[in-house]
């Protein structure tokens, strides 16, 4: 099979190259899936680069672990080992393969059962594959994170990107007063999915306005932590889904502030 594959890290016009590898065999346990479309996350580019260095820490200290890169797929089930008994060949699939070998960047990639769930019938397979690692990112730092609820004023900082654009509509879903910060030439978009209010960062800065707000999401991790302690309200919440070493560190310390609580999930580990 074909497969884009990786044996140092560094930028991915002279790191990644497609060579022809062995089609995997499933285990016992693992579903073979013929991969339709996979997508391209921060974690991604992450494990490419070797950039942030903790990626070195989880993912290969001196080169990278896994061969074959990607971690978001859709296909379909092309075998299943003997003890599969929820999936059976021919069944639309998709899934994200980040927390065992990647591998998603190939015709074929073998998985276990627990990361795999079947395709909605409504989604295309390049749409399917945009989803498990954004919009669970997204829905674990509003709803689990976060704990969004109704009627709050929520502010997404990188709104326009694959986070979140998903954390938008997620947003709305559970009735409350969404605020997209992007940049210009996306603002039109964001209004489109569901934003009550679009902040423009090339001509405002949101932590200088006096709009407070009661669950802050940071997508881009553009900012210092106590930059966003101005637009707390009481009891309000931070929830970072990108590195910011700042919110690592001094997160915590939000919530001596005040009433102000942070709480802290990382999208590429």
């Amino acid at each position: 099979m074909k497969a884009v594959v990786i044996e140092k890290y560094g930028s991915p016009n002279s790191v990644l190259k497609m060579e022809e590898r062995k089609k995997p065999i499933p285990k016992d346990d693992q579903v073979l899936v013929k991969v339709y479309a996979s997508s391209v996350n921060y974690a991604d580019r992450a494990y490419v680069l070797g950039k942030p260095f903790i990626i070195h820490m989880s993912h290969g200290f001196t080169k990278p672990k896994y061969p074959i890169p990607g971690m978001d797929f859709a296909g379909h089930v092309e075998a299943v080992g003997k003890d599969v008994k929820q999936f059976q060949p021919g069944d639309e699939v998709y899934g994200d393969n980040g927390d065992k070998d990647l591998g998603a960047y190939a015709e074929y990639i073998s998985v276990p059962t627990n990361i795999l769930s079947l395709k909605p019938k409504n989604l295309t397979f390049q749409e399917a594959a945009a989803v498990p690692q954004a919009a669970v990112v997204a829905l674990q730092g509003l709803r689990d994170v976060g704990q969004i609820q109704s009627g709050q004023k929520v502010l997404i900082n990188g709104a326009s990107g694959g986070i979140g654009t998903f954390a938008v509509q997620i947003a709305k879903s559970f009735g409350v007063e969404v605020t997209g910060v992007c940049s210009t030439k996306k603002i039109d978009k964001i209004r489109s999915i569901g934003a009550d209010h679009v902040i423009d960062y090339t001509k405002e800065d949101f932590t200088q306005k006096d709009e407070r707000y009661d669950l802050v999401i940071d997508v881009v991790a553009n900012k210092s932590v106590l930059d966003y302690t101005r637009v707390l309200a009481d009891n309000g919440k931070y929830v970072s889904v990108a590195i910011n070493w700042s919110s690592l560190f001094l997160g915590p310390l939000i919530s001596m502030i005040g009433n102000k609580k942070s709480g802290t999930i990382i999208s590429c580990t």
